[in-house]
């Protein structure tokens, strides 16, 4: 079993749901990424994404785009966060990793050379924005042979058939980017989030993961009640924007933001 498959059992049996926060590597700086990432893991994260720095995240948003940018001011690479994973691993051998970021890097290293590297630093997933399922035959088979799960996105404007398209080709878990929540928690339609995640499991057995909207611990236990897990991106990168130069404040103001999620999703608050 692998360890996504074995984090979101072991949670299923406790009737937990999946808290999993993003960081970009290397923001503010990349001495901080791996210390960032133990400390998430003891404030409650089940399971870690980590970006990959990127000069064009078309797929981004503002915030997330200047993480990156203040990342690859420091020329952070996907060999760097390769070595990243493998340093993390030497503490933690249990907690998943998910790299997420876009195709061209992973096209530069060389697709086997990437899913050989990144089996042997400890990564365990990979979520490839521009990679659509129908265009990944050369890529996912080397994935899956590495053990590495490839993890695609949901929208509430997928269409039925590409969702079991979808739920075919990924592995690990379905992340859903729900698309109500952009002006503030208040705009965070559960219900809706609800009916399409019901929608999605009657194409796939697969973990659902929902992002996109979750800013605080109510918003993260209302999405919790429906979804497999939750995705905190924005709001743990704006703690950082916040105090880039203050590595103690990061880490305790998103330690904060983690421990209160987590206490309210198992509290079902």
């Amino acid at each position: 079993m692998s360890r996504i498959a074995a984090c979101f059992a072991a949670l299923k049996a406790q009737g937990k749901t999946a808290l999993i926060p993003y960081v970009t590597a290397g923001d503010p700086h990349p001495s901080i990424t791996v210390p960032l990432m133990h400390r998430m893991v003891a404030a409650g994260a089940n399971i870690i994404e980590l970006g990959v720095p990127f000069s064009d995240p078309m797929a981004d948003g503002p915030t997330i785009q200047q993480a990156h940018e203040r990342a690859l001011k420091h020329n952070t690479s996907l060999h760097d966060i390769l070595g990243m994973v493998a340093e993390f691993r030497q503490a933690d051998a249990t907690t998943p990793v998910v790299l997420m970021g876009y195709l061209n890097p992973i096209e530069i290293m060389g697709y086997a050379e990437f899913a050989k590297a990144a089996e042997a630093a400890g990564v365990d997933g990979a979520l490839t924005v521009d990679l659509p399922p129908e265009e990944g035959m050369g890529v996912l088979p080397l994935f899956r042979e590495h053990g590495i799960d490839p993890i695609f996105l949901l929208s509430p404007t997928t269409p039925e058939r590409r969702i079991a398209t979808v739920a075919q080709a990924g592995g690990g878990f379905i992340y859903y980017v729900s698309l109500k929540g952009v002006t503030g928690a208040s705009t965070l339609d559960v219900g809706q989030v609800a009916q399409h995640i019901a929608q999605i499991r009657q194409h796939t057995d697969l973990p659902l993961g929902v992002g996109f909207g979750i800013k605080d611990a109510a918003t993260a236990a209302a999405v919790a009640k429906t979804a497999d897990a939750v995705v905190v991106g924005s709001a743990v990168i704006k703690l950082i924007e916040a105090t880039p130069d203050d590595h103690a404040a990061i880490m305790d103001g998103i330690s904060d933001l983690l421990v209160s999620m987590r206490t309210a999703m198992d509290a079902g608050v």
